[in-house]
């Protein structure tokens, strides 16, 4: 059986206490649809990861269920407590609750189902991913609600069949994979690095810019990539009830998986209907920056929630006459 790890991250500071709209959460202009009546009601987005701090006050109405398919706690199902604090940074990026102290998330009323993948030292059988993403898929909450979204900011240098088709039923059952592109990068954007999950097509790739719009160094480059987010310096929940700052493509990632739910809310409501993965991917590309780096890079771009639509919108069109 092969192993999936974290994807490589660095904790850059651990804080006792905060109060703050995390700048990376600014920066892809979430609270422009905070402002318009959206924040994630009623998505659920399951994290796979090394579970979450559940005692932590950022969460006390946000965990919809949780599951545990690794060796801690001796296997124990039930109990999906984060050992490490990658799972829980990457739960409060997401979906932290607006309550008025520590930090926001992108999506702070949307529901997180915590499926514990990875053991409290960052690594996992790759058939805990697998039966992860499964659960995910056939999961249904006490109003039979879905999972809409998937988050992975894991990886593994091994393409893996059975995790691969996982990923495509996924997809198949109408949910959007959200995957971090790996930390492997040697800052050349002209070679490739690849990390399974997240080189599968199916999934959306994300890679990692710092809060000055530049290609993260660390972040995996190669022409699957489809789009950037804020992955340098990003605080979030931690173990302890407490606050951190890192960074990786693990932190750029659930920047994505938050806005999803903002926009399945958004979409929605303005269509009257449920969106396909294939439509909610579409609405998430409309909404990117392209920046001064190649496709290798930054894929389509940064994730801007306003003003990336406003770009496209602003395009000037050409008619046939005018061809």
């Amino acid at each position: 059986m092969s192993r999936v790890s974290l994807i490589p991250f660095k904790v850059e500071k651990v804080l006792n206490d905060t109060k703050v709209v995390p700048p990376g959460i600014e920066l892809i202009e979430a609270p422009s649809l905070w402002e318009a009546g959206y924040s994630g009601e009623g998505t659920v987005v399951a994290v796979l990861d090394t579970g979450c701090d559940t005692d932590h006050i950022e969460f006390k109405d946000q965990i919809i269920d949780g599951f545990n398919f690794t060796t801690d706690d001796n296997g124990e199902a039930t109990n999906y407590e984060d050992y490490n604090g990658h799972g829980t940074h990457v739960c409060g990026t997401v979906a932290a609750a607006e309550n008025g102290e520590g930090v926001i998330g992108v999506a702070p009323k949307a529901k997180l189902l915590v499926i514990k993948v990875l053991s409290g030292q960052g690594y996992g059988d790759t058939k805990w991913v697998t039966d992860g993403i499964h659960h995910a898929i056939k999961w249904r909450g006490p109003n039979n609600e879905k999972v809409r979204v998937i988050s992975m900011s894991l990886g593994g240098r091994i393409d893996t069949p059975e995790l691969h088709q996982a990923i495509k039923q996924a997809v198949e059952e109408n949910i959007l994979v959200v995957c971090a592109a790996g930390n492997e990068g040697d800052g050349n954007h002209d070679t490739d690095e690849y990390a399974y999950p997240g080189a599968y097509p199916e999934v959306v790739q994300v890679g990692s810019v710092n809060l000055d719009e530049e290609i993260s160094d660390f972040s995996n480059t190669n022409c699957a990539i489809d789009l950037v987010a804020p992955g340098e310096e990003i605080i979030s929940t931690y173990l302890n009830n407490g606050y951190a700052v890192l960074s990786g493509t693990s932190m750029a990632t659930p920047h994505v998986s938050g806005a999803a739910a903002l926009l399945i809310e958004q979409c929605e409501r303005e269509f009257e209907r449920t969106l396909t993965e294939t439509e909610l991917f579409a609405q998430l590309i409309k909404r990117t920056v392209s920046l001064n780096f190649s496709r290798r890079a930054q894929g389509s771009g940064i994730l801007k929630l306003t003003s990336g639509l406003v770009s496209k919108t602003e395009e000037p069109m050409i008619s046939a006459l005018e061809k």
